[in-house]
């Protein structure tokens, strides 16, 4: 009897180890916090990328191919492995198939200590700025994406869209991307969801700089505004620096801002090599106050030429139909030089402070809602969104009025595009794979 007594004692003993060896190990989860991204440790969390007591995280693109780059385990440990040497800890995936089994690559990642910012619309259900609309059709594929990552305790948020508006004279599409908003956070709280970050990815457009990012966080009702805002940055490049880049009009743009800010996509590839430079100005002391990190486009070498890695050299795609373009897919990840090592070089001396979530508190209001503008804003203020299954009818809408100038809030207001470098809504977006939108990688720092 003393001696079942003491084994039951002792297997009670080794559970609650291994339970807390579990629980110890288990990376933390990610939401929002005024202005902020925490980890529920209370850490503050940096897209930035690189292994410290206090978690830096920079992000990549990661997109091996044009449905889903997570599926195949054997890659993303490769993958994994790889990018944790470059220093990343935070991967971005445009697109994925909700009826895969993602559980071995979360797993690789999530060992390697990366977390996943993932977009929740396709080819197929993304919202488009030449005939907007919003539909159960759309709202089913993303929630079916929503139910499938919210698994995985390293995916750290998601967004609605990826470069809808890319003109200002579309501009009154914005409202059906606020729509998605409303109605993904409104079934991520109906499912009893964790409060996963839901938002949005711009393009750097000047005519809507700094318009878009106000409106997606303006209004009364929290429940109608982007948890966060990212923007796709290809202003600094080669030897360019804070002033002449155009990175002083995107700091004083977003220094009133109430919600999470961060790159969700850079690396000019012209000039080569590319230098990587902006990363100090993000993640320094100019920038990390206000912007939440950076993911740098893409992982994989393709056509388009932002890869930081090669799986091997350029093959006839009639005979390797796996190689899509003519680049493999998959195999033992090569850093292209000198990139790779440039970026290396940076993330590594990169490591902001932050602050405790117990210490900071969220005092920063949402922005006016901006006006209609002569320069091609097309939202009237805080305009009632659209309902689900509406479509946007051009020729009998009634544009608004226009003012002489956006109505911003804070120092926005006053604060314009260098227009040196600035992307032009091509980005170096045409020069994309059609079948691969680049799976990046990102930084993040908790502290």
């Amino acid at each position: 009897m003393f001696t079942k007594a003491i084994s039951i004692a002792v297997f009670s003993l080794i559970a609650v180890l291994i339970n807390t060896a579990l629980l110890v190990s288990a990376i933390p989860k990610i939401s929002t916090l005024g202005a902020k991204f925490f980890t529920e440790d209370g850490d503050q969390f940096y897209i930035k990328g690189r292994f410290h007591h206090i978690l830096d995280i920079f992000g990549v693109a990661y997109q091996l191919i044009s449905l889903d780059p997570l599926t195949d385990k054997d890659q993303c440990e490769r993958d994994a492995k790889q990018m944790k040497d470059l220093g990343a800890n935070a991967i971005r995936v445009y697109h994925v198939d909700p009826t895969a089994d993602h559980t071995d690559c979360m797993s690789a990642f999530e060992d390697a200590g990366i977390y996943l910012f993932v977009d929740l619309d396709t080819f197929t259900t993304q919202i488009s700025q030449d005939t907007p609309s919003w539909n159960d059709t759309s709202l089913s594929a993303f929630s079916a994406v929503l139910d499938e990552f919210i698994k995985y305790d390293n995916t750290a948020a998601v967004f609605v869209g990826n470069e809808v508006l890319t003109f200002g004279n579309q501009s009154d599409a914005a409202p059906y991307v606020k729509a998605a908003i409303r109605d993904v956070k409104g079934y991520r709280d109906s499912k009893g969801y964790r409060k996963i970050p839901v938002g949005y990815s711009a393009a750097d457009i000047p005519e809507l700089r700094p318009v878009l990012q106000n409106y997606l966080a303006c209004g009364k009702k929290e429940a109608e505004s982007a948890d966060f805002f990212s923007l796709n940055v290809y202003e600094w490049c080669g030897e360019s620096g804070y002033d002449q880049s155009g990175y002083a009009m995107l700091q004083k743009n977003a220094s009133d801002y109430n919600i999470p800010l961060f790159v969700s996509e850079t690396g000019c590839r012209v000039p080569k090599p590319r230098l990587f430079d902006d990363q100090a100005a993000i993640l320094g002391d100019k920038m990390s106050d206000t912007w939440s990190g950076t993911i740098v486009y893409e992982w994989i070498a393709e056509e388009n030429d932002y890869g930081l890695i090669s799986y091997g050299p350029k093959v006839d795609p009639e005979k390797v139909t796996a190689a899509l373009d003519g680049f493999p897919r998959s195999g033992t990840p090569t850093p292209v030089a000198p990139d790779y090592s440039n970026l290396k070089k940076h993330w590594a001396t990169l490591s902001p402070s932050g602050v405790k979530s117990s210490d900071y508190t969220a005092s920063k209001k949402p922005p006016a809602c901006p006006t209609a503008t002569v320069s091609g804003w097309m939202v009237d203020g805080d305009v009632p969104l659209p309902s689900l299954g509406q479509v946007l009818d051009r020729a009998t809408e009634v544009a608004p009025t226009p003012k002489t100038t956006a109505t911003a809030s804070g120092s926005a207001a006053t604060a314009s595009a260098s227009g040196k470098g600035a992307a032009t809504g091509g980005k170096e977006i045409a020069s994309m794979g059609a079948g691969l939108v680049g799976v990046m990688l990102g930084f993040i720092v908790w502290l």
